[in-house]
């Protein structure tokens, strides 16, 4: 099964103060992922190609990064997930700027099952709030704050609980945090 998701907003800023978001993923400050709401982004090395990572039970690995730019993370966890998420900064004209965050993966075993009916809904809304603080970082008056479901809310509970479980019994990303790791 195969999966295209992708997610965008125009932002009211230069492509370079866009891409300062992303370059500061997984930071000590990061103005976009939307920690503590989320399991926080992390990574052994910081954001550089190689550097292994995830958040909460999604596991993966810095593939390619061109700040400012790009980064694009391919997936070593869950089982199953086999493909890549990125986030670019694309500008047509001065002082507007999207910012679009992609799924592209091929899903195996049990994550055709996952996918849809658990991660989906999870990755759905996670990246909305990370495009809404995007937005909110130039234009603080504005964004849209939606509110949870009740169905993710479940759903975060569930796989907040399993990963849990899978991290005391040894598993997980195994990615601690450290100084400038977030």
């Amino acid at each position: 099964m195969a999966v295209l998701n992708v997610h965008e907003r125009w932002i009211p800023a230069t492509p370079e103060q866009v891409g300062a978001l992303i370059d500061a993923l997984a930071g000590d400050d990061d103005p976009l992922w939307p920690y503590p709401a989320w399991p926080r982004m992390r990574f052994d090395q910081g954001l550089r190609v190689g550097s292994r990572g995830g958040h909460g039970p999604i596991g993966y690995t810095v593939a390619a990064y061109v700040p400012g730019q790009w980064v694009r993370f391919r997936f070593s966890a869950p089982r199953g997930f086999e493909g890549f998420h990125e986030f670019t900064v694309e500008s047509d004209e001065p002082g507007s700027t999207v910012l679009r965050h992609v799924i592209a993966m091929r899903l195996h075993g049990t994550a055709r099952f996952a996918w849809p009916l658990v991660f989906r809904w999870l990755h759905d809304t996670l990246i909305e709030d990370c495009l809404n603080r995007a937005l909110h970082a130039f234009r603080p008056d504005d964004g849209d704050h939606r509110k949870m479901t009740a169905h993710v809310r479940m759903l975060r509970r569930l796989t907040s609980q399993t990963a849990a479980r899978g991290e005391a019994a040894g598993g997980g990303a195994g990615i601690s945090s450290g100084p400038g790791r977030g």
